[in-house]
């Protein structure tokens, strides 16, 4: 059994020394270590990597880390909800989100025209900025065919982009599907239905995404997860696992609490009651903010594979 270390700050510490030296401190910090060490493994083991994270880690800085991620190949898979992908497109066309407060008078923001997503804020000419610009590749994607699954659909769309922090750019460089299970669920969603009430014959067929999910791991073959927040995004993931045997690495990062039932609270080891997870995976929850978490549990990772040689630069 490890005894606990005092931490202490040394001249020139680095990200992986700082996350390294967690092991030993205890509480979440030791579980932060935990997960860098874990996803450092099912790297190793070539494991394919699902990474799931909710929209409102797009709207704030994380975007182009998650770019950054797919550039250097290690993750296999995204799945995530359409808020993100809407605000992936308004970052890629130059719009620019503001930071603000927690304790802002909302009624007052809402007079002025600006959205909160707890203390950033986004002004309703960024979304009337992404019509301009979504409508036009609609009708491009509507012209090469009539029936999409929606992981072929942004992928055309990340290949008609060309700001290399987005999401949906790097993905369709690198063939990495992007998966969103409830792409209706938001400003897309209603561009969506008026380009069927346009064009009727035009059909986002979400179950072909699903099979696609399906038939992306094997019983056989090591899969693991990285899952930021909960909800369909997760669910999505874990669920396609389960049907293909089951994670082999998993790791959960959420602020949610395992008491209040949900999905986003439950841990990897109430997973493993549902066969999510295999009994013996090397699995981890930390609980905490994800945009802090996650930069630092990834710091350690990527300084420790880029010394391995294991990142494609």
């Amino acid at each position: 059994m490890a005894s606990i270390k005092d931490f202490t700050w040394h001249k020139g510490i680095t990200a992986k020394d700082l996350v390294g030296s967690f092991g030993n401190v205890g509480l979440q910090s030791s579980e932060l270590h935990k997960a860098a060490e874990t996803i450092i493994r099912m790297k190793k083991a070539s494991a394919k990597i699902y990474l799931t994270f909710t929209s409102n880690l797009v709207t704030s800085g994380l975007r182009g880390f998650f770019a950054q991620l797919i550039r250097l190949g290690l993750v296999d898979a995204i799945v995530t909800t359409v808020g993100g992908l809407e605000e992936d497109v308004m970052k890629a066309k130059g719009e620019q989100f503001d930071l603000g407060t927690f304790e802002s008078n909302d009624y007052a923001l809402y007079e002025k025209g600006i959205n909160r997503v707890g203390n950033i804020q986004i002004k309703n000419e960024s979304y009337a900025k992404f019509e301009e610009c979504i409508i036009p590749i609609l009708e491009k994607s509507y012209i090469k065919k009539k029936r999409w699954a929606p992981c072929d659909l942004l992928a055309s769309i990340g290949g008609m982009l060309t700001d290399k922090d987005s999401i949906l750019y790097q993905a369709s460089k690198h063939n990495i599907p992007v998966f969103c299970p409830a792409i209706t669920d938001g400003a897309f969603g209603f561009h969506l239905f008026m380009l069927q009430q346009k064009y009727p014959d035009f059909v986002v067929d979400v179950v072909q995404d699903f099979k696609r999910l399906l038939l992306m791991s094997s019983q056989d073959e090591l899969k693991g997860l990285i899952a930021l927040g909960g909800g369909v995004s997760k669910h999505f993931a874990i669920l396609g696992c389960l049907l293909n045997g089951g994670l082999n690495y998993a790791v959960y990062m959420t602020t949610a609490r395992h008491t209040s039932g949900s999905l986003s609270g439950a841990t990897t080891n109430e997973a493993k009651s549902w066969g999510k997870i295999k009994d013996d995976a090397d699995a981890v929850t930390v609980i905490g903010d994800v945009s802090i978490t996650f930069p630092l549990v990834m710091a350690h990772v990527l300084e420790t594979l880029t010394e391995e040689g294991l990142l494609n630069d």
